[in-house]
């Protein structure tokens, strides 16, 4: 009886192992980089979310959602401050790095954060997409989601030239991108002014936020599950190995 038990221990110990390795090998990691628009928030700061923070909503288990974003960074300090090399030191083949900056490079006002669109910015997204390249991981670049902007009913850009460096970037080096920048534009567009404010950081006054907040850059936990949807669905157009681990929520 002794051995008997002992044969069925090695046989569900094997079988555990032979398990995990499976689990293991169809593992994806996905590292997101970028500022507070996708960033994870903490509880404080409720209802303001990051898409990064919920877009492990709509991926598969299969799927773990690395979200390194940052309130506050540029390409310039997110490489600067070490974060960069944080991530690539992290990456392994068949990563994936999730690529979105413009909120803070464009504030010239900032020496520690601004960047040139078409010479510094347009450098350090090559970076990004290069260094991920050399460790077998997949770069995905983005272009940043839209400011809530209107005038006279028509709502304003006001990225100026970032985006259209990041989709010369993609185009120049082959890299599959998300017009985040076109797509929220449609959806708030199509919102309007005064509905769009469902999805921004827009809430009454509390203790601690006595005058309420009017804030159209971040998103509440309404835009940032939106975002992240329009990212799952272009994601599944790309028609990339990540493709097949989406969930797109109706």
């Amino acid at each position: 009886m002794r051995t008997l038990n002992l044969k069925y221990v090695l046989l569900f110990l094997l079988f555990s192992a032979g398990t995990c390795g499976i689990s293991s090998a169809q593992q994806i990691t996905v590292f997101t980089i970028g500022d507070s628009t996708m960033a994870n928030k903490k509880a404080q700061v409720a209802p303001e979310t990051g898409w990064g923070q919920v877009f492990s909503a709509f991926v598969d288990l299969s799927v773990v959602i690395k979200n390194r974003a940052v309130n506050g960074r540029s390409t310039k300090n997110f490489i600067t401050e070490g974060r960069w090399k944080s991530v690539l030191d992290s990456l392994h083949s068949g990563d994936y790095v999730f690529i979105q900056f413009g909120h803070n490079d464009q504030k010239i006002q900032d020496s520690t954060r601004y960047t040139e669109p078409f010479t510094s910015y347009r450098k350090n997204l090559e970076r990004f997409v290069q260094e991920s390249r050399e460790k077998g991981a997949t770069p995905i670049l983005f272009t940043p989601i839209v400011r809530r902007k209107f005038v006279n009913g028509f709502l304003i850009d006001t990225h100026g030239n970032y985006p259209l460096v990041v989709r010369q970037v993609a185009a120049e080096m082959n890299v599959p991108l998300i017009d985040l920048q076109l797509l929220t534009a449609g959806a708030v567009t199509a919102l309007g002014d005064e509905a769009s404010k469902s999805i921004y950081l827009w809430t009454p006054p509390t203790e601690k936020f006595p005058d309420g907040r009017k804030d159209d850059t971040h998103l509440n936990v309404e835009g940032a599950n939106l975002v992240a949807k329009l990212t799952a669905q272009q994601l599944v157009l790309l028609d990339n190995s990540l493709a097949k681990f989406i969930k797109t929520k109706e």
